[in-house]
């Protein structure tokens, strides 16, 4: 296949947009990227694409897409008030979705996340990140992984799979957090591994979940393990969670709210990403911005995600996660559309996407646009032309 007169935002040094362009795909693979006017003649369909934007496909580096039940109950009850952390120590919030997740069979789960996926995939979505962490049984974490694997042969889309089983401490092991890392957390990480389910490892550091202690315990045996680690940090407060994860070369830290310059050196250093969740923060209806600027200031990858999940991010567009990005955090629309290639592609530790080059992943997004600020402009109203996944598109 051969995309010409193709808009390109290659996300090579910056956007890198350049006009009049073709693409060559063969298989799953961008095997040549040039001048319309030295397209190679050899074969295959020539598509005209009009002047139309062409991105990499999209990334959603950060979800909690499989789950049970919703928590629209608890939305009332934060318009009326209650915090996070209110409603959580009341046995809403995370517990209430575990309880709804540990009921249903992996057929259900697997039915009620692909209406939430083909959402994404509509938005230009090609690679989505999939957590566990409301299980918070053995069983049950492997049951989610299962499915969330499971979307991948199901639909035209790369799931990247995170254990999250430190997401809280069920009510079973209250007041034992350490006792529920050793007898859950850390089997089932074992378990996960042997079955091939999980891709990186997670956790929740934060007073209502897991300390820095607790969380360095299980990085470390995923480190054994050679998987890679991630955390959710800084969200509520600030705990150092985000320098913990540079010290273990943690992929990303995600939220950040509450980050402060030493986190922010930390993970410059060790090239940590930090994840942009603006859902999270509009939903919970926070006043605690994240540290964009310090950020800039460090050199840290910026990656957008939609946070999707049932109680503080019932939200499936990331073309909606980056007007957000850029309206309520003064991220600038070039740096919403590296978050959610380039930098989310670093999140997740994959070299074979986010960008527009030769012998990368032919994944592509193609819009009825005409220049990237559309994509973070729009709000509700996703211009997308095409698919392209693997080489294939989808019209």
């Amino acid at each position: 296949m051969i995309l010409t007169n193709a808009t390109l935002a290659t996300m090579e040094n910056g956007v890198g947009l350049v006009e009049a362009t073709a693409i060559r795909l063969e298989g799953d693979r961008i095997t040549w990227v040039g001048p319309e006017a030295e397209a190679p003649g050899d074969g295959g369909d020539r598509i005209d694409l009009g002047g139309r934007l062409v991105t990499p496909g999209l990334i959603d580096c950060h979800t909690h897409l499989v789950h049970g039940g919703d928590r629209a109950r608890e939305f009332e009850m934060r318009l009326s008030g209650a915090s996070y952390e209110e409603v959580a120590r009341a046995g809403g919030g995370i517990v209430s979705t575990v309880r709804a997740t540990r009921a249903a069979s992996e057929a259900e789960l697997l039915a009620s996340a692909l209406p939430r996926l083909d959402r994404m995939l509509s938005e230009g979505v090609t690679t989505v990140e999939v957590k566990s962490g409301y299980g918070l049984t053995v069983a049950d974490e492997l049951k989610m992984l299962r499915v969330a694997r499971a979307l991948e042969r199901t639909r035209p889309v790369r799931v990247h799979t995170s254990l999250l089983a430190a997401h809280a401490v069920p009510p079973e092991y209250q007041g034992r957090a350490d006792a529920y890392l050793d007898e859950i957390c850390i089997p089932a990480l074992h378990a996960a591994h042997a079955e091939g389910l999980v891709d990186s490892v997670d956790g929740f550091c934060e007073g209502i979940a897991f300390s820095p202690d607790q969380i360095a315990r299980l990085f470390v045996v995923a480190q054994g393990l050679g998987l890679p680690v991630r955390l959710h940090a800084e969200q509520l407060s600030n705990l150092g969670g985000a320098a913990l994860a540079a010290r273990h070369g943690a992929l990303s830290a995600d939220h950040l709210e509450y980050l402060d310059e030493a986190g922010a050196a930390a993970m410059a250093a060790a090239g940590t990403v930090a994840v942009i969740l603006p859902a999270a923060f509009y939903t919970l209806r926070e006043t605690q911005l994240p540290p964009i600027g310090l950020l800039r200031r460090h050199g840290v990858r910026m990656a957008v995600a939609t946070d999707c999940n049932p109680g503080t991010a019932p939200m499936t567009s990331l073309t909606l996660a980056m007007n957000m990005a850029c309206t309520l955090f003064r991220m600038t629309p070039e740096e919403a559309l590296a978050g959610v290639t380039v930098h989310a592609a670093a999140a997740l530790g994959l070299s074979d996407a986010g960008r527009i080059a030769p012998g990368l992943r032919a994944d592509l997004a193609i819009w009825d646009a005409r220049h990237p600020a559309e994509l973070s402009y729009r709000i509700g109203a996703t211009p997308l032309y095409a698919r392209i996944h693997g080489g294939h598109l989808d019209a």
